[in-house]
């Protein structure tokens, strides 16, 4: 690429105003014409390429999105996230550390896909960043939205202590509770297991330490626990820790022991750790209060694979241990 017998790698390095000296209009200064000042300043510009549905992201959300930012006259981003197939969720005012960025994220919708330009101010300022951002930059970011969660209350919550907290009514509790358990299922299905094992222990603790007031709320409360420990003994199970998985699955069978799918993770984790006749024990009882389960059935047939391995080994190991003795003949005697 060429302007004014300038190539493009020149006029990478060169400033805006010396561009602006040669009558050189720049990519970025073109694609500028067709982008909105969302501002007013002229700081940062945005063009949506696809609309998102839903309110815009509040303030103190936290974020699950796709970016790739780039400097003019290059095709590769300096920054990406695109090698990522689920990328971390990041906390505005904590995580998203590029100013312009995060004023940009309070403009976008769930499932939007926009470009922003930055200017130096609201990016990387009159320094940059040495070796890969000069200084002075605008800096063009392709941004998507995949999905946020209004975590404010959640955080506000958290910041209460424990008699604050027992103090709210019953409904905020269960709203914060239930953020949690949409946010720690959704690092799930990212395979993010780290980040929704945290979500799901706050949420137990935060029902662990409420004092009910009567024996209705406690059963309700006793209710809401009963979900994250099952989704604790999955996490731990995804986590290669079956002792910790058993440990929670146990927990929500004090709760219910009749809960089927308590059951069925306490199997899972003693199949883990081989402790077969437990798991036998567990799956049967599962079994037989949903006997066409294709999991339930599937895991039983697996058991017994491995059982039946076992005990060949077993059965192996012994023959060469005894192997070695002969009986002693009558003269030897």
């Amino acid at each position: 690429m060429s302007s004014n017998g300038n190539s493009a790698r020149i006029l990478q390095f060169m400033a805006p105003e010396e561009r602006h000296q040669f009558g050189i209009e720049t990519p970025y200064q073109r694609l500028a014409w067709q982008m909105q000042d969302i501002l007013g300043d002229g700081g940062i510009l945005k063009e949506v390429i696809h609309a998102g549905e839903g309110p815009p992201i509040p303030l103190n959300a936290s974020v699950s999105i796709h970016f790739s930012g780039f400097l003019e006259y290059s095709d590769v981003p300096f920054e990406t996230t695109s090698n990522q197939k689920h990328p971390r969720m990041m906390k505005l005012g904590r995580d998203v550390t590029l100013y312009g960025l995060e004023l940009g994220l309070l403009t976008m919708k769930k499932g939007e896909f926009s470009r922003f330009l930055f200017k130096p101010r609201y990016a990387y300022g009159d320094i940059g960043c040495p070796p890969h951002i000069p200084p002075l930059a605008t800096v063009l970011y392709e941004v998507q939205v995949l999905d946020f969660f209004d975590s404010a209350q959640v955080d506000e919550f958290m910041d209460l202590t424990t008699e604050e907290q027992n103090a709210v009514p019953l409904s905020t509790l269960l709203t914060v509770v239930d953020t949690q358990r949409n946010f720690g299922n959704l690092c799930f299905n990212k395979k993010r297991y780290e980040d929704a094992k945290e979500r799901y222990q706050q949420a137990v603790s935060l029902l662990q330490y409420r004092e009910a007031v009567n024996e209705e709320e406690k059963k309700h409360l006793e209710e809401v626990k009963l979900t994250f420990l099952l989704n604790l003994s999955a996490t731990y199970l995804k986590l290669e820790k079956p002792h910790k998985a058993l440990s929670y699955g146990q927990k929500a069978l004090v709760i219910n022991p009749e809960n089927t799918k308590a059951l069925f993770r306490c199997g899972q984790a003693c199949l883990e750790i081989n402790d077969y006749e437990k798991a036998q024990d567990y799956l049967t009882l599962a079994q037989s209060k949903k006997p066409f389960d294709p999991d339930i059935n599937t895991l039983l047939k697996k058991l017994a694979l491995c059982y039946k391995e076992y005990l060949d080994k077993e059965k192996e190991m012994c023959s060469k241990m005894f192997s070695g003795f002969k009986p002693k003949s009558e003269c030897e005697k």
